[in-house]
């Protein structure tokens, strides 16, 4: 007798239970007899970095994506772990939505491979458990390294092709320079602290320049400085270039935009808005004792530091050995920083479309540990102190 013609033979009142007996044997077994409706098997649809990745920064979070949502008292330390060879890897774990995540305790070790794991047994709210271990491996970057800027190094300020203004009587470019590669009357309201040359200084408007200015004729400008400021010029857009995402990509964005009150490891942090603010809050960098820590801040629009009003100031606070020279700002357009005067901005700023400080009339001394380059518009000072890191 034909197969299907002895299943027809079934009586019809048992016809529920076959057909049970076949979802249980396909699908997903039920590990406790808690209430809960049988349902596709939990899996791992795609993680973060994904299998087999390369140049994964250092500061990563990692993330598994599940095919529905788990019952998060069944993601935790135990069942989501990640390991180096034989040795464990310590670290927070959290779920939110449909995604799991590990932070690890400290950053990655760089040029290392990590294998992370999803235990079998991880559950959906409806107790169907995870068959199989989910087990995959990605290798982080090499070490972040501070980008050469070669002969930008000694400028304080750049003022591109466009020019320099400083309004104030306490402006001071401290173990720097200043340059620009127009004229030298683009450049208003210095002295060389070095020869004594003076740009359009007013008695309103004086700022001294410790390490020299360096621009294009007319006098005091020469042939002879302007070489110095295109050879800056050139240099600074090489780090503009060597910063950017396409050069160091994998930036993440821990508060949307806003880094007031964070507390940043080291690491390539992006804008996925394409700028970045420091309003909320001053901005902390934690080095976490290592002295060769760098930071990178990328944006493909603009960078603004402080909030309008007299308290609106915001700082970089750097913490546990980190150094001004190794913070740097890739600014896709302008930077202003801290235009209600105040507050200790800290790194080089490399923008695309000028930078500014502070706003006239405002009295309170405004100051940079770094450099503020220009590469295409002018940079203007306001009662700001500039100490350019070695």
């Amino acid at each position: 007798m034909p197969f299907y013609k002895g299943f027809s033979t079934v009586p019809p009142n048992k016809w529920f239970f076959l057909l049970m007996l076949v979802f249980f044997a396909a699908g997903c077994k039920k590990v406790d007899e808690q209430p809960g409706l049988m349902g596709v098997c939990p899996m791992v649809n795609s993680t973060d970095p994904v299998r087999n990745d390369t140049g994964v920064i250092v500061n990563k979070v990692i993330s598994a994506t599940f095919n529905e949502a788990m019952d998060a008292s069944t993601i935790n330390a135990t069942t989501f772990t990640m390991k180096t060879g034989s040795t464990a890897i310590t670290g927070a774990v959290t779920y939110s939505g449909m995604t799991a995540f590990f932070t690890p305790s400290t950053k990655l070790t760089p040029l290392t491979t990590y294998t992370a794991t999803i235990a079998a047994g991880v559950k959906d709210p409806a107790r169907n458990a995870m068959k199989n271990d989910y087990v995959w491996t990605f290798t982080t970057a090499a070490p972040l390294s501070v980008p050469p800027i070669g002969n930008a190094m000694q400028f304080g300020v750049f003022g591109g092709n466009a020019g320099i203004t400083n309004q104030g009587l306490n402006t001071v470019i401290n173990n720097g320079s200043i340059g620009t590669t127009a004229a030298s009357t683009l450049i208003t309201g210095f002295h060389d602290g070095m020869t004594g040359d003076v740009y359009t200084e007013t008695p309103l408007n004086v700022g001294n320049v410790t390490g020299g200015i360096f621009s294009a004729p007319p006098a005091p400008g020469t042939s002879t400085s302007f070489t110095t400021a295109n050879n800056g010029l050139a240099d600074a857009n090489i780090a503009y270039n060597n910063t950017s995402p396409a050069s160091k990509p994998g930036g993440t964005d821990p508060g949307a935009g806003e880094l007031g009150g964070l507390t940043l490891a080291p690491g390539i942090y992006k804008s996925a808005s394409g700028t970045f603010k420091i309003t909320n809050g001053d901005l902390t960098l934690d080095a976490m004792g290592d002295a060769n820590a760098v930071w990178i801040f990328q944006t493909a629009s603009g960078l603004t530091v402080g909030s309008a009003g007299p308290t609106g100031a915001r700082s970089v606070i750097l913490k546990n050995g980190a150094l001004p020279k190794n913070v740097y700002w890739h600014v896709g357009s302008a930077a202003t920083i801290n235009g209600a005067g105040g507050g200790v901005m800290v790194g080089t700023i490399i923008a695309s479309a000028g930078i500014t400080f502070s706003t006239p009339g405002n009295a309170v001394q405004t100051i940079l540990d770094g450099r503020a380059l220009s590469l295409n518009a002018s940079v203007t000072l306001v009662n700001t102190t500039i100490n350019v890191p070695n």
